[in-house]
């Protein structure tokens, strides 16, 4: 799974699995072009991009303004004359609400987050798409997610974004695909991180439990009883970015250590 010369476009690359994603496409070679809301959270990616031997151009980006949307991919185009892959993994990080409790201000939250998850990208396939066609060739990866097919009570606002996008690569699969431009989407579970640690936490504490005990839990709900690293899903991104799945496309490959099987 090499990307030498290829250009990545990656939204959402601040933190957790974007940044893993950035520095795992620098290390098989590509050009990274790193979207974030906040130009500061680029500062780590774009180091780590630059250790693993890569070059990575930082553009401060709120994906779901169209005309950020564009300028983001103009400037990839103005700095390397040439997108290979677009990542969609651009997603806001909010606390869980119930519907029904939801105030001004938490139904504000929702409507940006449902907003980058589908209205974003959207807006980043549109403005990266005509330089693909113009190539005839190109690959778009969606990050969705286990909570694109099913709902969670307290999580409308994931999974009605997550959905937006999973549905969003299906449809472009079939608009691109003669032009020779793959979609697929990667849909992970939970991701062993620090944010997940402190959710977990949380519920530690909420529960009466140990942290150990919740973990234990959580990760028995898995097939694999683990869960997954971001390392693992990028893996996921990165094979079907790659020539390696030269002959997939409208696809969803699931990273969940076994948590939901979809048929």
């Amino acid at each position: 799974m090499r990307f030498d010369g290829q250009t990545v476009v990656l939204s959402g690359a601040g933190q957790g699995l974007g940044a893993t994603l950035a520095r795992r496409f620098a290390e098989a070679g590509g050009n990274l072009v790193l979207a974030a809301r906040t130009a500061g959270s680029l500062d780590g990616p774009v180091a780590a991009v630059q250790a693993a031997g890569g070059v990575a151009l930082a553009v401060e980006t709120d994906i779901a303004d169209p005309d950020a949307a564009e300028r983001l991919a103009e400037t990839a185009m103005a700095r390397f004359g040439r997108i290979d892959i677009l990542v969609n993994a651009a997603f806001p990080n909010q606390p869980r609400a119930s519907v029904a409790e939801m105030d001004r201000a938490a139904l504000e939250r929702w409507r940006r987050t449902v907003e980058v998850g589908g209205y974003g990208t959207l807006l980043a396939s549109r403005f990266v798409a005509p330089h693909m066609i113009a190539a005839g060739r190109g690959s778009i990866v969606n990050i969705t997610s286990m909570s694109s097919r099913a709902g969670y009570a307290g999580r409308s606002d994931y999974g009605a974004g997550k959905a937006q996008a999973h549905l969003i690569a299906h449809v472009l699969a079939d608009e691109l695909g003669p032009h020779g431009i793959r979609v697929n989407s990667v849909a992970p579970g939970h991701i062993r991180s620090d944010k997940l640690d402190a959710f977990y936490r949380g519920l530690a504490v909420r529960e009466g439990k140990s942290f150990e005990q919740v973990l234990a839990e959580h990760s028995a709900e898995m097939a694999l009883r683990r869960i997954v690293t971001n390392d693992e899903v990028a893996n996921a991104v990165l094979f079907l970015a790659s020539d390696l799945a030269s002959g997939i496309t409208g696809a969803v490959l699931d990273v969940n250590a076994g948590h939901r099987f979809a048929p």
